[in-house]
């Protein structure tokens, strides 16, 4: 069956074709240390069989927090508790990749860090806060943040980093026409918007060498409605960022979609119909038809047949889940050994709990 057959990722070789998506715990201490309740939840799923793990968004600067209790990866003194954990998971067969994060526009403010960055001073409707334009030497300077994470990464145990390049953070403000304004090297056309992107890539790559995985997260669209004067960015628009990633050495790219200031788009409720899953597929599809590297997909995914037609059909190379991993971490044991055909998610967002993530279903 497909959904349990192998797959290559770069190096990497993933048992099936299940991803868990990088979902914040709201588990950290204040500071971003990653706490040993944290390990639990990534030993369970490695336990059952969980192919590949994507961590909970861990900023490289306290400037790019964006949520209470959120991970850091911005200092050394982290590396000893995430090597903790990579230790854990690697009892089994699962891998496990860092996700890496600035904030940008949605990070939050307070009395220690009182303003948000972005690459242009565009208000976030849904919080009211305008940022402040990042200068070049900002740029540079948070080129070398995520360059340090990623060599933190791979010091701690990781078997990869994902760049975290959707969700309205601060990677996908660059490529998206409607949060980036700029007019200098770092704005403008899709090369110039996804500069950050290949020369944050360029510099991992001095620092770590040519083998360690950079994988991306990746918006396909901004989430508005077409016709809407924030259309933002396009498929159109993420298919050619793609290529560029992939010819700068980007091993996977899971597509997703939406930013805050969209409403509900990444986590939609109710997904209660076949219907209603996989939201982002047809643009995952077009992304998929225009590289050679795996696809993965999140976004909405419940069934059984519906994964494997992902596979199947064309549309994505592996299957990304979030929620249903928090109701259900022996997920996918279930699937190989018990056949069900149907996630027990139900989709209501109560999961996403600010004292730490739980299902209340």
């Amino acid at each position: 069956m497909v959904l349990f057959k192998p797959i290559k990722v770069a190096g990497l070789e993933i048992q099936n074709r299940f991803v868990r998506s990088a979902t914040h715990e709201w588990l950290a201490e204040d500071d971003g240390a990653p706490t040993p309740m944290i390990g639990d939840i990534y030993e369970e799923l490695a336990s059952n069989e969980v192919g590949l793990i994507i961590t909970g968004y861990s900023y490289v600067n306290p400037s790019g927090k964006s949520s209470e209790f959120q991970q850091g990866i911005y200092d050394d003194r982290f590396i000893e508790p995430y090597r903790q954990i990579t230790f854990r998971v690697h009892k089994y067969k699962s891998k496990i990749v860092l996700q890496i994060v600035h904030g940008g526009r949605q990070s939050r403010v307070s009395t220690e860090n009182r303003v948000a960055f972005a690459p242009s001073p565009v208000i976030d409707s849904s919080s009211g806060i305008t940022p402040v334009e990042m200068n070049e030497s900002q740029i540079l300077g948070t080129i070398e943040d995520f360059a340090n994470a990623a060599k933190r990464a791979k010091e701690a145990g990781f078997d990869g980093v994902q760049l975290h390049c959707a969700h309205g953070f601060l990677l996908s403000n660059f490529i998206s026409p409607y949060t980036n304004r700029r007019t200098d090297k770092w704005g403008g056309g899709i090369e110039n918007r996804t500069r950050i992107i290949v020369e944050t890539i360029r510099r991992i790559r001095e620092m770590v060498g040519v083998d360690f995985p950079i994988l991306v997260k990746l918006n396909s669209t901004d989430g508005f409605d077409v016709g809407s004067s924030k259309i933002g960015l396009t498929p159109e628009d993420a298919v050619e960022i793609a290529k560029i990633l992939e010819q700068n050495t980007v091993c996977a790219i899971e597509v997703s979609g939406g930013i805050m200031e969209a409403g509900e788009v990444m986590s939609k409720h109710a997904i209660d119909s076949m219907e209603k899953e996989a939201y982002f597929k047809q643009y995952a599809r077009m992304i998929k038809s225009a590289v050679n590297i795996p696809i993965i997909l999140v976004g909405g995914i419940r069934t059984r047949s519906v994964m494997e037609s992902l596979i199947k059909e064309g549309y994505s190379d592996m299957v990304s889940m979030s929620r249903p991993f928090i109701n259900e971490p022996d997920l996918v044991m279930k699937l190989k050994y018990r056949k069900i055909e149907k996630v027990s998610c139900v989709s209501c967002n109560r999961c996403f709990d600010p004292s730490g993530i739980k299902c209340y279903h």
